[in-house]
């Protein structure tokens, strides 16, 4: 069955950098869209980027442009986030999903990222 793994997240100062990874097993990584995702405390969760199959096509949440870059390693069926100038505002637990900008619910236990002085 499909099994996503996220990992990397933690406390971090505004504008420091942090980069999440997604562990993906069970499923043909390399033909799937990928995306994370991201809810803060009583907000619903909401679409931070995806990325295509091949690694080409991405797009992103105006609230991340600039700062966040989405990427993956078909031989390590991985799904990265590199983030950059991290705001408080960025602050909720991240998770990957195999999905575009629709979430299809393959949710793993996600990761927190809390960015705070």
């Amino acid at each position: 069955q499909v099994q996503l793994v996220e990992s990397g997240g933690g406390l971090v100062q505004p504008g420091g950098s942090l980069r999440l990874s997604c562990a993906a097993s069970g499923f043909i990584f390399s033909v799937y869209y990928m995306s994370w995702y991201r809810q803060a405390p009583g907000k619903e969760r909401e679409l931070v980027a995806a990325i295509g199959s091949a690694g080409v096509r991405t797009i992103y949440a105006d609230s991340v442009k600039g700062r966040f870059t989405i990427s993956r390693d078909n031989a390590k069926n991985t799904v990265y986030l590199q983030m950059n100038s991290l705001k408080p505002e960025d602050t909720a637990v991240y998770y990957c999903d195999r999905a575009w900008d629709r979430p299809q619910g393959y949710w793993g236990q996600g990761t927190q990222v809390t960015v705070s002085s």
